[in-house]
């Protein structure tokens, strides 16, 4: 089992990265490409699924990310891809601020998660977070503005989201938002 790879980030795509360590490429789906940076040596934390078809990878850049992850793969009818997924549509914090407080109605909004499932998760993993993690700060006007902004231009909500959310601990102006969502919109 591995818990991290350090490596060169060398290949980017819409649900995975690839990170060259020692002339091995690594392969690992992530929930959000936009956070990590093609050629830059990064620390990636993995978590690895053995399955009858062959050993995929699941990277994280935080620890809580991946914890979180971890439990979202124990709650029944959620699977690896599936918990990737709903990393994809939003903030650690975020996520788990809406388990705490039983927020069905935003867990439905994610992609592949009905009102079954959003109760399921919320079911097994209220109560389940340190205080710490769910001291949630707010996203700002700002930020919210933002993501409108770029879904106006035409982008989709899905890839703003994915872009925004690496921004999500940065303090700027709509402006500034949009022009750092739109660099990063603009590599994959």
């Amino acid at each position: 089992m591995y818990s991290y790879i350090r490596g060169v980030i060398v290949d980017m795509a819409r649900d995975h990265i690839v990170v060259d360590n020692q002339g091995i490429g690594y392969l690992l789906y992530v929930s959000n490409p936009y956070q990590f940076t093609k050629g830059k040596e990064t620390l990636v934390y993995v978590y690895q699924q053995v399955k009858e078809d062959g050993i995929l990878l699941y990277g994280f850049l935080t620890k809580e990310e991946k914890e979180l992850f971890l439990k979202l793969i124990l709650v029944k009818g959620i699977g690896c891809k599936t918990a990737i997924g709903i990393l994809a549509t939003g903030d650690v914090n975020a996520i788990i601020q809406a388990i705490e407080s039983k927020n069905i109605t935003y867990l439905k909004k994610i992609p592949g998660i009905g009102p079954k499932a959003a109760q399921q998760i919320v079911l097994d993993l209220q109560g389940k977070f340190n205080a710490v993690a769910t001291d949630m700060v707010l996203t700002s006007v700002e930020y919210d503005e933002a993501i409108e902004v770029l879904i106006a231009l035409g982008y989709k909500r899905q890839d703003v989201e994915r872009a925004m959310n690496s921004l999500s601990h940065e303090q700027l102006d709509t402006n500034g938002y949009v022009k750092k969502a739109l660099s990063l919109l603009v590599k994959l």
